[in-house]
C-alpha cells in the first residue's frame, strides 16, 4: 500500500462505544448530506405498510449441487435474470450447514460483546485494514458510517491472516470462521460456474481469468449498534463492491441492507430468507461482463432499538491477474470494450483512498480501454 495510506488521518472513534455512552444525538462526523440520508418512514404507517412486496431474486440451488438435469437450465436462468434486473439475489439449499452459519455468526455477535479494551488490541490500520476497525476510507474530515467491522484474510493460504490478529475470545472465532470461510468459497465457485455459462462462455472462464485456485477470500464481520438517530445517518455508505462476488450472513432478526433498483433508483429493504445467503456481483464481474452484468450499489441503515450484525464474505481476483472485458463477450456484442486492463491490487487501492463513493470508481473506468487498433 502507498505510503499515504499507513495510519488513519484522525483518531479512531469506535461507534459501539458512542452508542453505549447513552448519547441522545449523534457526533456531526456522522450526519449525512440530506441526499444520502435513509428515507424515513410516514408517522402514521404501521408495521405492515414498511414491508414492501418488492423483494430480490431467491434461488433454489438444491437440484444444482445434487447433480440434477432439467432444473439446473432454469436455475442458470434464474441467475441470469437476477443478475441482469438487481445485480443481486438470495441462495437457499445452498450446500452450507445452518448449523456453521449460526455458529459462526455467533462467534462474531460474542467478540462484539466483549470490553473495548479487549477489542483495542486488535485495532487496524489502513495498511491491511485486517482487525478491528471503524472507518473504510482515508479521507481527512470524511463524513462516517454507523458501524465497526472485523476484517480477515481468509485465502489463498499464502495471504492468510496470522493466528495473531484473531480474537483470542471467542475461544472458537478462529476454528468456525475459517470452516465457515471454506464452506462458503465453495458455493462461490458454483455461482461462479453457473454465471459463466449465463454469459455463454465455458463452464470454468470467469474461474480461471480471476485466478483460479489463487482467488482471494475475506471476511468482515460488521457491527452496526443502536443509533439515536437513524435517519440522519448510514451503517454503511452506498457503494458496489470491487470483487467479484460478496455473500452475506445477515442479521436472523434485524433487517438493514438496502439495494438500490435499476431503472427506478429506490431503495429496496432486503427481508432476508432464513439460512439463506445474500449474493451479489461485483465490480470485477461488470468488467469482465462487458457491462452484461452490473455491481449494484447497495448501503446499509441502522435503527433506534436493535444492534445488527452481519458477516460478509468477499470473494476476489488474484491480486496481480489484469481483468479486463471477455473477448467472446466484446465479440457477441459486436461493441468496443468497455474497460482497460487492470489488476485487482490497482483497483482497489483507488477505492480504499475514496472509500464508498456509490458506483464512481468503476463508471470512472468505464470508456478508457484502448481500441484494437492502439
Amino acid at each position: 500500500m502507498a505510503d499515504c495510506m499507513q495510519e488513519w488521518p484522525e483518531p479512531v472513534v469506535r461507534v459501539q462505544s458512542l452508542a453505549e455512552s447513552g448519547l441522545s444525538s449523534i457526533p456531526r462526523r456522522y450526519i449525512k448530506p440530506p441526499s444520502d440520508r435513509p428515507m424515513a418512514p410516514p408517522a402514521a404507517a404501521s408495521a405492515a405498510e414498511l414491508v414492501s412486496d418488492v423483494s430480490i431474486p431467491v434461488i433454489d440451488l438444491g437440484e444444482l449441487l445434487a447433480g440434477g438435469g432439467g432444473d439446473v437450465v432454469a436455475i442458470t436462468e434464474a441467475v441470469a435474470a437476477a443478475c441482469r434486473e438487481w445485480g443481486f439475489f438470495q441462495v437457499v439449499n445452498h450446500g452450507v450447514r445452518p448449523e456453521l452459519m449460526r455458529a459462526a455468526r455467533e462467534a462474531w455477535r460474542g467478540f462484539f460483546r466483549r470490553s473495548l479494551a479487549e477489542k483495542q488490541r486488535y485495532a487496524n490500520s489502513p495498511r491491511t485494514y485486517e482487525g478491528y476497525g471503524s472507518r473504510l476510507g482515508v479521507q481527512k474530515g470524511a463524513v462516517l458510517d454507523w458501524g465497526d467491522y472485523f476484517f480477515l484474510h481468509l485465502a489463498p493460504e499464502a495471504a492468510k491472516s496470522p493466528a495473531m490478529l484473531w480474537p483470542a475470545n471467542p475461544g472458537d472465532c478462529k476454528e468456525v470462521s475459517e470452516e465457515y470461510g471454506r464452506e462458503v468459497v465453495r458455493l462461490c465457485e458454483v455461482v461462479m460456474r453457473v454465471l459463466s455459462v449465463s454469459l455463454g462462455l465455458e463452464e470454468e472462464h470467469l474461474h480461471r481469468a480471476f485466478g483460479g485456485a489463487a482467488c482471494g477470500a475475506t471476511l468482515r464481520a460488521n457491527y452496526y449498534p443502536r443509533c439515536p438517530q437513524p435517519d440522519l445517518t448510514l451503517g454503511l455508505s452506498a457503494h458496489s463492491d470491487p470483487g467479484v462476488l460478496t455473500v452475506l450472513l445477515a442479521d436472523e432478526h434485524v433487517r438493514g441492507l438496502q439495494v438500490r433498483r435499476g431503472g427506478s433508483g429506490e431503495w429496496v429493504t432486503v427481508q432476508p430468507v432464513r439460512d439463506a445467503f445474500i449474493v451479489n456481483v461485483g465490480d470485477q464481474v461488470q468488467i469482465l461482463s462487458n457491462s452484461i452484468y452490473k455491481s449494484v450499489e447497495h448501503r446499509v441503515i441502522v435503527n433506534a432499538k436493535e444492534e445488527r450484525i452481519s458477516l460478509a464474505l468477499f470473494y476476489n481476483p488474484k491480486v496481480d491477474v489484469p481483468i479486463s472485458p471477455a473477448p467472446e463477450l466484446v465479440a457477441a456484442a459486436d461493441g468496443p470494450a468497455l474497460y482497460p486492463p487492470m489488476t485487482f491490487d490497482e483497483y482497489r487501492l483507488f477505492v480504499r483512498k475514496k472509500g464508498a463513493m456509490g458506483k464512481a470508481q468503476i463508471e470512472a473506468l468505464k470508456g478508457q480501454a484502448s481500441s484494437p487498433e492502439n
